[in-house]
């Protein structure tokens, strides 16, 4: 499941998982089970990545970041791990990212260090997240703001008077900027 010009020096790497030639996986990276690495990736030592997650061309994982299962990150979205970075001077630690369960970050996001994406959010093509976003909050622009909420199939949740409701029935309100079920 390891194309032969890949560069894979991890051995913590899940039964069908796919990685494409060019990706660079350092020793320390943890990979899940049923991902995809696709092309050109580079992946560092202090990453984890979840089962089922999927991650398209050009993405680099710097050390910190945390992806859990059933993950999608589109092309070309850049992470950052360091608000200060200088060359050659190293923070003591890096900035930590968590990508929760179900969340997919659109082509050519930029996500800041120290970030978390929750559950089912989904970042639009493009924008720059700044801040963590809530769970099921569908993001765009620069800087990322909230624009709707989002149902588990990615489809916006309906708004009825003062609340949302979601494609199963449920009813869910906005308040500090995060869902909660009525």
């Amino acid at each position: 499941m390891i194309h032969f010009l890949a560069d894979v020096q991890s051995k913590n790497i899940g039964k069908n998982t796919f990685v494409w030639q060019y990706s660079v996986i350092l020793s320390g990276a943890k990979i899940g089970r049923n991902c995809n690495i696709n092309c050109h990736t580079f992946i560092e030592n202090d990453v984890k990545i979840g089962d089922f997650s999927t991650i398209k061309s050009g993405v680099y994982l710097w050390d910190g970041i945390e992806i859990e299962d059933y993950v999608f990150i589109g092309p070309n979205v850049t992470f950052t791990n360091d608000a200060r970075p200088r060359s050659k001077q190293y923070p003591d630690t890096f900035n930590k990212t968590l990508i929760k369960k179900n969340a997919s970050i659109g082509a050519g996001s930029i996500i800041l260090g120290g970030v978390t994406i929750g559950e089912f959010a989904m970042i639009g093509a493009g924008a720059l997240v700044t801040k963590s976003v809530p769970s099921r909050a569908l993001v765009v622009g620069n800087p990322a703001k909230i624009i709707a909420w989002l149902n588990d199939d990615g489809t916006k949740m309906e708004m009825k008077e003062n609340y949302f409701v979601d494609n199963s029935g449920n009813s869910w309100c906005v308040e500090n900027e995060e869902l909660k079920e009525v």
